[in-house]
């Protein structure tokens, strides 16, 4: 199908010059454009199918970009890409110098936060609603906000501050997997739709102003009125929390009707107080395959669209981590997975399945986790808690208060360290070694191979104190030369002892720095490599290597501020190294959405970016003699 309506949306003011039937053939043109799109560059499609009908809603009712539309975890703004100006652009999604995956306000004026991680839009929301009334600013501020997300423990504390504020704020709780409240039955649902219609509220208001101008009964009338029509909507409704919080709580509204939901929004303008209005939508809505599996499309890469098949499968970390997991927990009880709502990212379905009553998905709340891993390691447990590395960002406090301080045995399987590749800013993996390198009492181990990751969690697991951390990157395993051969040891020589020409690398790097030695061996250009097994504590026998080159080269998939090059650069200086020392890292900025191999190649460490710059390093030495 042609998108004939899409083309003529530059604008969400064009949008508002559709009819209601107009606006159907515009949901089912987005989501066609959604599927042909995301089946080519990969990206979050089960979300994005399931909030069509609710983007176009909030962009018929309200004003963008004077009202703010703040989405919870910016994976699901694709609609809202396509209906901001972005529809000529959709096709680069998620690729280099395209349009990003997430919400960007570098991108457009629509786009209010970068957001990346969950449970934040509601803070943020409430910041803004509370600026425009000190402004006097009469526009809306909107929260959208999945139920998944109401596991992590930020939205609590928004609420609990939001619901005593007098703002403009709404928060729309899209509810596609559990239900809140039980509000079951034929009333119930009339009901919900009654009350959503902004005709009840100017009612509501006009007759509440009618009874209290009367004078010694109205108020008391008003107030009668009031207690009976709670007490009858309790019985109903079974009440909720939100109202507890102090909104006013609407819904449930069926998230697929925009008559209805285009009702609720005029209804929630209406109110005068902060509004929760609660939708229900499908997940995967409208591409069968994903409504049947959205976990399996939630986050996707290229797929064939007429089978929903992937274009391109095999090993990876995460897989070989989680086989390896569900093996170990057959020979120790004690082992036990954790996971913050990501199993299937994580390589823990197995796990699940298998030994059900040692897994745990504590929801979004990867704060909870670090503790909770704690407690279970107290009582005799060995905790692994398997997270991305941007996410466990959000748990620095615990890994330091509640991990390392107590020093309890706590498995971090850090999923996903380094380049990221197409998820850009927001889910890098450079962070995790700077911050984890401030604590005391931890150590890092960081795996280039499928066997390494193995030989490093059995270290973990049985031969090193404290919380431990196990690093290793998104993808599978790079093929490393024959003549090497990985220890156990902290660190691995690969060449000759007596070069005085050192490179330095971890993880994923070490096999770029191997591709880079040849090469440059080719040239008549001799280096040894010094492959980091353990990354903290550094060991000190690897400057006995060290101190005698006269050029010493680290390269390092991280940010460079606390990293491990620096590390390593400021204990040379202290021993008075008189070489030359390069550290290559990330300097100082958030990487952007690109292919990880771009952004190897951007930043100078893939096997080029290594030769070129040991070159560049002896020219300058060329040059003082």
């Amino acid at each position: 199908m042609e998108d004939f309506y899409l083309k003529q949306i530059h604008s969400p003011q064009d949008l508002k010059k559709l009819n209601e039937e107009q606006l159907e053939e515009l949901a089912k043109e987005i989501r066609e454009e959604l599927i042909e799109t995301v089946s080519k560059t990969g990206g979050h499609l089960a979300s994005n199918l399931g909030v069509v009908e609710l983007t176009i809603a909030l962009h018929k009712v309200f004003r963008s970009p004077e009202d703010k539309i703040v989405w919870d975890v910016g994976h699901q703004t694709y609609v809202h890409k396509l209906l901001t100006g972005r529809y000529d652009r959709f096709s680069s999604l998620r690729t280099e110098n395209g349009i990003s995956g997430f919400s960007r306000p570098s991108e457009s004026e629509h786009d209010m936060f970068y957001s990346g991680h969950s449970s934040t839009s509601v803070s943020a929301a409430l910041g803004i609603a509370e600026g425009n009334k000190l402004k006097g600013n009469k526009n809306y501020a909107i929260a959208v906000i999945g139920d998944g997300a109401f596991t992590g423990g930020m939205v609590y504390e928004a609420l609990n501050n939001a619901g005593r504020s007098d703002t403009r704020l709404i928060v729309i709780l899209n509810n596609n997997e559990m239900s809140i409240s039980k509000n079951v039955g034929a009333v119930a649902k009339y009901l919900a739709v009654i009350r959503s219609k902004p005709s009840y509220f100017r009612l509501k208001e006009r007759t509440e102003s009618f009874l209290n101008r009367i004078p010694l009964i109205g108020k008391k009338c008003a107030k009668a009125i009031f207690n009976l029509k709670t007490f009858v909507k309790n019985l109903i409704y079974s009440s909720t929390m939100f109202e507890q919080f102090g909104f006013r709580y609407m819904g449930p509204i069926d998230g697929h009707n925009i008559p209805q939901l285009c009702d609720a929004l005029e209804g929630a303008k209406e109110a005068k107080c902060p509004v929760l209005l609660h939708i229900h939508t499908t997940k995967g809505k409208g591409y069968d395959f994903a409504e049947k599996a959205p976990a399996a499309f939630h986050g996707v890469s290229e797929f064939d669209i007429n089978t929903g098949e992937p274009i391109f499968s095999g090993d990876n970390f995460s897989k070989e981590f989680g086989t390896f997991l569900v093996d170990m927990a057959s020979k120790d009880r004690r082992i036990c997975a954790i996971t913050a709502a990501m199993s299937l990212g994580t390589g823990l379905v197995a796990f699940q399945k298998k030994y059900p009553d040692r897994f745990f998905d504590v929801g979004i709340a990867e704060e909870h986790a670090v503790t909770f891993c704690s407690g279970l390691a107290k009582a005799g447990m060995i905790p692994v808690f398997a997270v991305y590395s941007s996410f466990l960002q959000r748990a620095y406090d615990q890994i330091v208060h509640d991990g390392a301080l107590q020093g309890q045995k706590i498995i971090l399987a850090i999923d996903r360290a380094g380049f990221v590749g197409e998820d850009g800013e927001t889910h890098q993996g450079i962070l995790d070694v700077p911050f984890i390198n401030t604590i005391p009492n931890v150590t890092i181990y960081s795996p280039s191979t499928y066997s390494e990751l193995r030989a490093d969690f059995v270290q973990a697991f049985y031969h090193s104190d404290g919380l431990v951390a196990v690093r290793y990157p998104r993808g599978a395993e790079k093929q490393l030369p024959n003549d090497f051969h990985f220890s156990v040891e902290p660190f691995d020589l690969y060449g000759d002892e007596s070069c005085q020409i050192a490179v330095l690398a971890y993880g994923k790097e070490f096999a770029f720095a191997c591709e880079a030695k040849e090469k440059l061996q080719q040239q008549g250009i001799q280096i040894k490599i010094i492959k980091i097994n353990r990354i903290k504590p550094i060991d000190s026998k690897i400057y006995d290597y060290l101190l005698p080159c006269r050029v010493v080269a680290f390269f390092e998939e991280s940010e460079r501020n606390g990293s491990v090059g620096e590390i390593v650069g400021a204990h040379l200086c202290r021993l008075g190294f008189g070489g030359k020392y390069r550290h290559i890292a990330v300097d100082n900025q958030f990487v952007c959405h690109a292919s990880v191999s771009s952004q190897l190649h951007k930043y100078h460490l893939d096997t080029d970016g290594i030769v070129e710059e040991i070159h560049s390093v002896l020219d300058e030495e060329n040059e003082k003699t």
